[in-house]
């Protein structure tokens, strides 16, 4: 089947959201037949894995409610109206870890969810030119640490940092450390 594309007859908002949408669409499928997607709509987040000198990592460890844990990951945020992705990540990457970055690259963008989400995360990678004073949001509670690049991939491989984004912001920028593309 050369067409795999679905058309959404319609629509209807279930919930509206602070962080999200949920929507119930009713959509075509190849086939002609219809069939039901649940679609969470997010306005988007971003992820940057900040480098220092010596090729250490800068991590936030906080409470994720819908885990019940503390997990560890690179600073990120959600995408604010009115900023690029790049603005929205040096924001976050001031306000959680207090670092001030240089030399940004992209390291692409991640679809964390494709089976119900719409959110895409944009990965960025940058070296720490100053580390300030933490400026989280009032509802975050932030510990920083750092770990270097070489044990932040172990821990990755060793399912010690399951977050989606952490995982592959640090192993695309180990990758493209290692081919000496950056």
């Amino acid at each position: 089947m050369d067409n795999l594309s679905e058309k959404t007859l319609s629509s209807r908002l279930v919930y509206d959201g602070r962080v999200i949408k949920y929507y119930l669409d009713t959509v075509e499928l190849p086939n002609g037949k219809t069939a039901e997607r649940e679609i969470v709509r997010h306005s988007g987040g971003v992820c940057i894995a900040p480098l220092d000198d010596d090729n250490n990592l800068f991590f936030v460890r906080q409470f994720r409610y819908p885990y019940s844990e503390v997990t560890l990951e690179l600073p990120a945020g959600k995408l604010e109206k009115g900023s690029t992705p790049l603005e929205n990540g040096k924001r976050e990457l001031k306000e959680e870890t207090g670092c001030e970055g240089y030399s940004f690259i992209s390291l692409g963008q991640l679809y964390p969810s494709t089976g119900y989400t719409d959110e895409i995360i944009h990965l960025y990678a940058c070296r720490v030119s100053k580390v300030g004073e933490q400026s989280p949001d009032e509802d975050e509670f932030l510990n920083l640490l750092k770990i270097p690049m070489d044990k932040a991939v172990e821990m990755v491989l060793n399912n010690q940092i399951p977050d989606a984004k952490t995982q592959t912001a640090i192993l695309k920028l180990h990758a493209l450390m290692k081919s000496g593309k950056i």
